[in-house]
């Protein structure tokens, strides 16, 4: 996919955005349900009032821990494939994320060091959310993905 050559970490205020990706192994998911429910989101809680006092907090959502809820949608053959969960193909689970607007990837990572993960075999993968002025400005579908963005508030 070609980009456009503008900066790609600045939004026009000098931030960018970055998703922490919260990932954990069958094994780690399993140990943490015996943990006290209160004492997960307590932990959790403390950790999202800190991100909201620092501004940097922009979303924030866990998934269904039961991975059997959900499904996969391979796109290798012609024909999308949907696989229903678990995925025995995968050695890591998605539990969740946190979506940050910071000055730069190395705040992001400070971030992630603080976050209450479940210990060993837990996992924050932290990945830039790529702006729409990454994109060739004179594409129709930028162009109406930018409208739409300005109409809702978005941009």
């Amino acid at each position: 996919m070609r980009r456009s050559k503008r900066d790609p970490d600045i939004q026009g205020d000098g931030t960018m955005k970055y998703m922490l990706i919260m990932r954990a192994t069958d094994e780690t998911f399993a140990a943490s349900q015996d943990v006290d429910f209160t004492e997960i989101m307590e932990a959790m809680g403390k950790f999202n009032d800190e991100m909201i006092r620092a501004g940097v907090l922009l979303a924030a959502e866990g998934l269904d821990p039961d991975p059997e809820s959900g499904v996969v949608v391979d796109y290798s053959s012609e024909t999308p494939v949907v696989t229903d969960g678990p995925y025995g193909e995968t050695k890591e689970l998605f539990g969740g994320f946190w979506m940050l607007n910071v000055a730069s990837k190395e705040e992001a990572v400070e971030w992630a060091k603080r976050a209450p993960m479940a210990g060993p075999g837990s996992k924050a993968e932290i990945r830039r959310v790529a702006t729409i002025d990454e994109f060739p400005q004179d594409n129709v579908w930028i162009q109406k993905e930018r409208a739409w963005r300005e109409a809702t508030g978005q941009l």
